[in-house]
C-alpha cells in the first residue's frame, strides 16, 4: 500500500520505519526542515519503563489543585476557559482513582517494556547511533522518608516485570561515581537496570536517513498539513500548503497537533498539550558528571548524559499551545545541575528549549484505527513518548497489516 505518515517526530519516523519493513510505499510529511524538530527535539532523553506511572492518580489530583495557587511545584496550571482544556480536565479527574491509576499504569508499562525491546532490535538491525547508554536509570531521593515511599511506590512495576534495586548512598556512588560530590544530598535511589538513555532527536534523524537510503521512504519536509479530504468513508488525500498528497492509508503522528487535525474531520482525540522545559549544556572535562541517566524525584527533574552533553528537563505546564520560554523557567534546572554535578555544566553555552507533550487523560497513547477505515492513530504519548515510540510504531504497523500485535492489545487499541 501507499501510506502517508503525518508528523515527523520520533513517533512518526519510527512508524515510517516499521511500515516500510512491511513492504509499504511510505511517505512522511512534516512542517519542519528536519525530523524531530519539536517535541522530540529536547526531551529528557530517558527510555524509561521505570517511569510508566499514569499521571492521573489521587496524589496528582491534590497537586493539580495546589498548582492553581502555587508556582513552586513541578506542575503548573494556568486557569483557562478553553472548552477543550475543560473537557480534558474532566476526563483526567475521572482517571484519578486508585483503581484507574493502577489499570493505566500497567497498560503504560506494557507498551513501554515492549518498546524498549523494539528500540534495541531496531538499532541492532540498522546500526544507527544516538548517544545511548544502556546501563539503567537512577531514581534519586533526598530523604530516607521519600526513598522508602518511592521504593514502595515502584513495587507495582516490579511486580509486573521491571527489575529494580533499592540502593543506599554507597551503592548509589558505585552505580554512578559522577554523583559522588552530591552524596550528602541524596539518601539513596531506586535503580532500574532495564531503563536506558539516548538522544531521541539524533535517533529520529539518523533513522530517517536510514529509511530514505535503505527502505525507500520519501520525506516531505517544510510541508504544512492543513486538512484531510474524506470521500465515501475514507481519507482520499491530505491537503498541504504544497497541494494534496493521495495514498491508500494515513497514519496520524502529529503529537499535540493530532487533536487539532482530528477536530476538522470529527475524530475527537482526548489530547491536550502540556509544556515541558529542558536545558542542554556541554560537560566540562575533568568535572563530576553523570554516567547514567536519572530522575531527582523530590525536585521532579530528569537528566541524562548525551555524549559530552548534559540534559536536564522539568515541569508540566498547562498553557495551551504556547511554546515560549523565559530565563526564569530554567532556574531550577540550573540549580539542580549545580547541586548534583557541581561545576560540570558549562552554562555559558547552554541551549534552552520548551516543547509540548501530547497528554491523554489516561497517560496511555492512542493507537489503532479511527472512524475512517484507512485512517490510523499513533498519538498522545505524553511525557514518555520517546520511550514508547518504537513499540507504538510496531503496534500500529501490525494493525495496518491485519496482524495480531505481539503484545496484548487490551486497553491499548483506540475505540472510536
Amino acid at each position: 500500500m501507499r501510506i502517508v505518515v503525518l508528523g515527523g517526530g520520533v513517533v512518526g519516523v519510527a512508524a515510517a520505519y516499521y511500515l516500510s519493513q512491511d513492504g509499504h510505499e511510505v511517505t512522511l510529511i512534516d512542517r519542519n526542515a528536519l525530523p524531530a524538530s519539536e517535541t522530540s527535539y529536547g526531551n529528557a532523553g530517558l527510555v524509561s519503563p521505570g517511569d510508566s506511572y499514569a499521571w492521573a492518580s489521587p496524589a496528582a489530583l491534590k497537586m493539580f489543585v495546589k498548582s492553581l495557587f502555587r508556582s513552586d511545584l513541578g506542575i503548573k496550571v494556568r486557569p483557562s476557559l478553553d472548552p477543550y482544556f475543560l473537557a480534558w480536565t474532566w476526563q483526567f479527574l475521572f482517571q484519578c482513582t486508585p483503581a484507574r491509576a493502577h489499570i493505566n499504569t500497567l497498560r503504560k508499562l506494557r507498551i513501554a517494556m515492549y518498546s524498549k525491546h523494539c528500540i534495541n532490535a531496531l538499532v541492532q538491525r540498522t546500526g544507527i547511533q544516538y548517544d545511548s547508554i544502556q546501563r539503567g536509570i537512577l531514581y534519586l531521593y533526598r530523604s530516607q522518608q521519600s526513598l522508602d515511599a518511592g521504593a514502595k511506590h515502584m513495587q507495582i512495576l516490579a511486580d509486573h516485570g521491571l527489575s529494580i534495586e533499592v540502593a543506599g548512598r554507597d551503592r548509589l556512588i558505585q552505580l554512578d561515581p559522577g554523583l559522588a560530590a552530591a552524596k550528602h544530598r541524596i539518601a539513596g535511589a531506586v535503580y532500574s537496570p532495564m531503563d536506558q538513555t539516548g538522544d531521541s532527536c539524533l535517533f529520529a534523524r539518523s533513522l530517517a536517513v536510514w529509511c530514505e537510503q535503505h527502505a525507500g521512504v520519501r520525506f516531505l519536509y517544510g510541508v504544512t498539513i492543513r486538512s484531510l479530504n474524506i470521500e465515501g468513508g475514507r481519507v482520499a488525500s491530505v491537503n498541504t500548503d504544497q497541494g494534496p498528497v493521495a495514498a491508500d492509508a494515513f497514519v496520524v503522528a502529529m503529537g499535540a497537533d493530532s487533536a487539532l487535525l482530528g477536530r476538522t474531520i470529527g475524530v475527537k482525540l482526548p489530547i491536550y498539550p502540556v509544556k515541558g522545559y529542558s536545558v542542554t549544556v556541554p560537560i566540562r572535562d575533568g568535572w563530576p558528571s553523570p554516567t547514567l541517566g536519572g530522575v531527582d524525584e523530590d525536585k521532579l527533574i530528569a537528566y541524562s548524559r548525551l555524549g559530552n552533553r548534559l540534559r536536564l528537563a522539568c515541569k508540566a505546564e498547562f498553557a495551551g499551545y504556547d511554546r515560549s520560554h523565559k530565563p526564569r523557567d530554567f532556574r531550577t534546572l540550573r540549580s539542580v545541575a549545580e547541586e548534583l554535578f557541581p561545576g560540570s555544566a558549562d552554562f555559558d553555552k547552554a541551549e534552552y528549549w520548551a516543547g509540548l507533550r501530547p497528554m491523554t487523560p489516561t497517560s496511555v497513547p492512542i493507537l489503532g484505527r479511527a472512524r475512517y477505515e484507512n485512517l490510523y492513530l499513533n498519538c498522545g504519548h505524553g511525557h514518555v513518548g520517546w520511550t514508547m515510540a518504537c513499540g507504538s510504531g510496531r503496534f500500529v504497523a501490525d494493525i495496518v497489516a491485519g496482524r495480531k500485535p505481539e503484545i496484548d492489545p487490551d486497553g491499548l487499541l483506540y475505540e472510536s
